[in-house]
């Protein structure tokens, strides 16, 4: 025989059952959530201030997930001062000639002030001064060995001390070309050399501008103590390369591609980490008509314009306006990035 159950003992048994259910959501939800984090977005009123940037770790402690809000957006909204480099410290590698040459003079001409580092192009020296003179920036040659790692954060450090005791923009452009062909037949020296030079050079680089970085961010003021004028965050970029996505033909080049493709995910990997005080992004160039090339025989570069859908290799100042994006506070929510400038080479 089946028993009825009694009207109020079923109610007071899914009153229960509700109420169990309706805990067990809530702290399901809300058990990852700290005090200090924000459950609804911040008004336009409540925007914190940019120096207030988490500037520890971006991830909340014990979880894999992100803090809220450990960036904000910059106030300003107009393109112009967004571009506006004017009283900002930026370094550029492998600028005697080049790529990265030009990037120092986009850099100039929108206020920046610049040192080129050279390994040994003298007309660096020559080409730091057309540039002061030019653009009424501060602009100066230094001889670095970017292979050495405490060779290049001395540097950095001492360029902070004369240029404003401030770093706004890392640009990590040197690099050397593999010239052996098969890896089979090259020397081990040339492939440490390479790497070091492409690759290497790139941590040691991100390294010693981070440190400054993250102080900056902190403190919220300059090496003297004087207070930051027009710093959102710190920007690293590297120069990688359409190689770190490809493989070239017909030159035989793996080592140059591994240090590429290297470059970026290594890039990736300490924008998540300097998130909150600086952005890392790479720029990937094609074949460019520089000197990088000039070992190259006609023969072969005949080659790369069949395989490059607009027909010809890239000029230096074509990359002018990719680095100065990534450079700029317009790229404010741009970090991780790999902006691959090869036309059209990578693409059929």
């Amino acid at each position: 025989m089946k028993l009825k159950s009694p009207p109020a003992l079923c109610f007071l048994s899914f009153l229960f059952v509700s109420v169990t259910l309706s805990l067990a959501i809530y702290l399901g939800l809300n058990q990852n959530k700290s005090p200090a984090t924000h459950s609804e977005p911040i008004s336009t009123h409540q925007v914190p201030s940019p120096m207030m940037a988490d500037t520890t770790t971006p991830l909340k402690d014990g979880s894999g997930s992100f803090k809220h809000y450990n960036t904000v957006a910059p106030q300003e909204e107009k393109v112009f001062p967004l571009f506006n480099n004017k009283g900002k410290t930026a370094i550029v590698t492998g600028a005697g000639a080049g790529i990265g040459l030009a990037v120092a003079q986009a850099l100039a001409e929108t206020g920046a002030n610049v040192a080129i580092w050279y390994h040994g192009n003298k007309k660096a020296l020559d080409r730091a001064k057309e540039i002061e003179e030019e653009y009424g920036v501060k602009c100066r040659a230094y001889q670095v060995d970017v292979t050495d790692q405490k060779h290049v954060k001395e540097v950095v450090d001492q360029i902070v001390e004369e240029f404003n005791g401030r770093l706004d923009i890392m640009v990590a452009n040197a690099g050397i070309p593999w010239t052996q062909g098969n890896f089979l037949d090259g020397e081990i020296d040339h492939y440490r050399k390479v790497m070091a030079t492409d690759m290497d050079s790139v941590y040691y680089c991100a390294y010693a501008a981070g440190q400054h970085w993250r102080r900056q961010k902190k403190e919220g003021t300059d090496l003297n103590g004087k207070k930051l004028e027009n710093f959102y965050s710190g920007s690293f970029i590297a120069t990688a390369s359409m190689s770190g996505h490809i493989v070239n033909i017909p030159q035989l080049q793996a080592a140059y591609n591994g240090a590429k493709a290297a470059i970026i995910h290594f890039v990736k990997s300490i924008a998540v980490e300097m998130v909150g005080f600086a952005r890392a992004n790479t720029i990937s160039p094609g074949y460019m008509a520089t000197e990088i090339s000039d070992f190259v025989p006609p023969e072969t570069k005949s080659i790369w314009r069949d395989k490059i859908p607009m027909g010809r290799e890239g000029e230096a100042h074509e990359l002018k306006g990719a680095y100065l994006y990534l450079a700029s506070d317009i790229s404010s929510y741009t970090t991780g990035t790999d902006i691959i400038v090869d036309g059209g080479y990578s693409l059929p």
